[in-house]
């Protein structure tokens, strides 16, 4: 069976002394905010993991595996975010570059570039193709909330 990846990462609200929430990510240590309510410490939380995702991608550095809940909050990272670091993985895995999967796929090296941006609104067509070529493909669940 291949290998999935879930991208739903356990988080710590701690309340703090003058009434906000803290919060961190026991896998990202980098992803640390805060919020005055668990909703906004929660939509904050969303905002600052991936950030921190979008550096560990600039460094070239592994994406840490979210480990389990244990009764804590999950942040679930949105689709385009999840499939976007599902590519970045395989072309680590195989140590592709972003040149080689620009030639690879037809198109200039700062498309992939935007592929791998966790801020750019890539379209999901171009993600699958490029996971295609890494002989990988993109399973989409709808779960309820």
């Amino acid at each position: 069976m291949a290998k999935s990846m879930q991208l739903a990462y356990p988080v710590n609200l701690a309340p703090q002394a003058e009434g906000t929430l803290f919060v961190s990510f026991p896998d990202i240590p980098e992803a640390l905010t805060e919020g005055a309510t668990e909703q906004e410490a929660l939509a904050e939380a969303e905002d600052c993991l991936i950030a921190a995702l979008g550096g560990y991608i600039n460094e070239r550095r592994s994406i840490p595996r979210p480990s389990p809940a244990r009764g804590w909050p999950v942040v679930i990272l949105p689709a385009l975010v999840a499939a976007k670091l599902a590519l970045y993985q395989a072309m680590r895995e195989q140590g592709v570059s972003n040149v080689a999967l620009a030639g690879q796929l037809g198109v200039l090296e700062g498309t992939v570039r935007r592929l791998l941006d966790l801020d750019h609104r890539s379209h999901i067509g171009q993600i699958e193709a490029a996971l295609k070529i890494f002989g990988k493909r993109l399973v989409i669940a709808a779960r309820a909330a």
